[in-house]
């Protein structure tokens, strides 16, 4: 989302790892559909992935994504291996198409209704968070939904780093409307918005949203949580900007 004629900057999420002391996980536990995302600061190289796992409870997994790569969008799908030990921590692996890995450490809640997550190839930064997606039918179901909005990234053009909360109204038929708070490399603004979005059956989707006079933004963006959050990104070029919006 842009606020009128200023762009997006970077956002991270934080996560702190604890020893668990909860009942024994085991490859089981990573099973079926999971939205996740990870992101690194900039410093040269940021990056930031908002996608979906399928995770089959005996540690394989497939995965499709939205990648940002210092402002430069792609989209595609890995094949991936897990490995979750008896104290709920673990390993999980993607495997990218020319076959280099990207492994993550991962230690699950206190629920196994998700986990947090690091990766640890050398020279990397990226930390993030899994979470199941739960009992949810997706679609344009004619419910309607008020969701708060926290979302924030980099416009690479101009080095600007931008704040975004707020909350948008999904009304169930494709519409969106709303307020956004929008912080600019510190300048404030507020603006009404509009916008459109589309869910599919296997709950990924699109977003787009118009403030009042200002460009579109376009967001890709999976459905965790029984249908209370959306995990967001950007596709934009030149940004790289993540989110969550929760019901």
């Amino acid at each position: 989302m842009r606020a009128p004629k200023l762009t997006v900057a970077f956002f991270a999420f934080a996560a702190i790892a604890i020893s668990p002391a909860w009942a024994a996980c085991s490859n089981a536990t990573l099973l079926g559909v999971y939205g996740y995302y990870h992101v690194k600061p900039g410093g040269g190289f940021a990056k930031g992935v908002v996608g979906q796992i399928i995770a089959d409870g005996q540690g394989n997994l497939t995965s499709s994504w939205t990648l940002s790569v210092n402002g430069t969008i792609f989209t595609g799908s890995s094949l991936g291996t897990y490995s979750i030990s008896n104290n709920c921590t673990g390993t999980l692996t993607f495997i990218a198409e020319d076959q280099s890995p990207a492994d993550f450490s991962i230690i699950f809640d206190n629920s196994a209704h998700g986990f947090q997550m690091i990766q640890t190839d050398s020279g990397t930064g990226q930390l993030g968070s899994g979470v199941a997606q739960g009992a949810v039918s997706c679609g344009l179901t004619g419910k309607k939904q008020i969701f708060a909005t926290n979302l924030g990234g980099t416009l690479f053009a101009n080095s600007a780093a931008e704040a975004i909360v707020g909350g948008l109204v999904f009304d169930g038929k494709g519409n969106i409307t709303g307020r956004e708070i929008f912080s600019v490399d510190g300048v404030i603004s507020e603006s009404q918005v509009t916008g459109t979005y589309t869910q599919n059956a296997d709950c990924t989707g699109t977003v787009q949203i118009t403030p009042a006079g200002s460009a579109t933004t376009n967001f890709n963006t999976v459905v965790v949580n029984g249908g209370k959050q959306l995990l967001f990104i950007e596709i934009d070029n030149n940004t790289l900007v993540t989110g969550t919006a929760q019901e």
